[in-house]
């Protein structure tokens, strides 16, 4: 019988570098994909005036940099921002459909800080601790996958919290290479599954089950991963197991394809949900740590060539 995963990655797309029987278009797709790659020790950083109104010059800068690792650093020189002004900049980069979920504000964009209160707090991006390798919405269901990411920083820490990035292109390219079984065995649609979160005897959130790699109706790859052990749980075959253990290893290396950086006030991150990382940190009196999050159903893409096309 075949693959149904294969199935839907060919339906995507008829070239799709993602089909493991197209070993023409993935070699072509990787070469040109490690040749663009940034190859200094940092991610790319855009400086933007406002925003609220980003220019020509500065979109260029964004799309170009999401094309070649999936995310950015953004740096503001000219305003303040606040949450209004970050869901400005998420529209400009045609992120319209926000993720509600248990912790965010009314507004539905989350502001990430150390939170006392037990039912918030008990979460581990709400507290001062390290938070391991994931994409964000993991726990999700399949119709609600987090594909585009905004995250501005209001205020840093006292003393660390850096955010490790890695491209889930990359880490693709580093299993495929490794094992073109272990990309076979992550797409099933049961290759990681996460148990209902229940509270008081309420079920917040159902069991979940789902790929971890799989390609969405525009061909573009999506990754849906945590590194964490605990409320995870793998699918029991030794491919399955290994591929896991083989994502680790690559976080644990010292691999040249992952960023780390400190956002500090003003400077925010855009990204297409790449796996990242954070480190624990320290806040002090007058300094405390926090970001402004919003999270979409929506890829990033340029709104500027849909308004070009249908101005035709």
């Amino acid at each position: 019988m075949m693959n149904p995963t294969a199935v839907t990655v060919r339906a995507a797309c008829a070239d799709s570098p993602f089909d493991l029987t197209n070993t023409e278009s993935y070699q072509a797709w990787r070469a040109h994909k490690l040749g663009a790659y940034p190859d200094s020790s940092e991610p790319v950083v855009v400086e933007i005036k406002d925003s609220r109104a980003l220019d020509s010059a500065e979109l260029d800068a964004v799309h170009q940099a999401l094309c070649r690792a999936n995310f950015v650093v953004y740096r503001l020189t000219g305003t303040t921002a606040d949450k209004a002004s970050v869901l400005q900049l998420g529209r400009q980069l045609g992120l319209q459909h926000l993720d509600g979920n248990l912790c965010s504000d009314d507004d539905r964009v989350s502001s990430i800080r150390v939170v006392e209160k037990r039912a918030v707090g008990e979460y581990i991006p709400y507290t001062d601790k390290a938070l391991n390798w994931h994409t964000d919405g993991y726990y999700n269901t399949l119709q609600r996958q987090i594909r585009g990411v905004v995250l501005h920083c209001a205020q840093p820490a006292a003393e660390g919290g850096e955010s490790s990035l890695l491209d889930h292109e990359i880490a693709y390219i580093q299993l495929r290479d490794e094992n073109p079984g272990f990309i076979a065995a992550l797409m099933a649609q049961d290759a990681m599954s996460i148990p209902a979160n229940i509270r008081n005897g309420e079920e917040l959130r159902p069991f979940q089950s789902g790929p971890v790699f799989s390609v969405d109706a525009t061909g573009h790859l999506h990754m849906r991963y945590s590194a964490r052990s605990r409320n995870i749980v793998w699918k029991q075959d030794c491919v399955t197991q290994a591929a896991a253990e083989c994502l680790l290893n690559l976080f644990r290396s010292d691999s040249p394809y992952i960023f780390c950086y400190r956002l500090e006030a003003g400077e925010g991150l855009i990204s297409n949900n790449v796996l990242h990382a954070r480190a624990a940190f320290r806040d002090e009196a007058g300094q405390q740590r926090l970001l402004y999050r919003a999270r979409y159903f929506d890829r990033i893409t340029d709104i500027r060539e849909n308004e070009h096309a249908e101005s035709k």
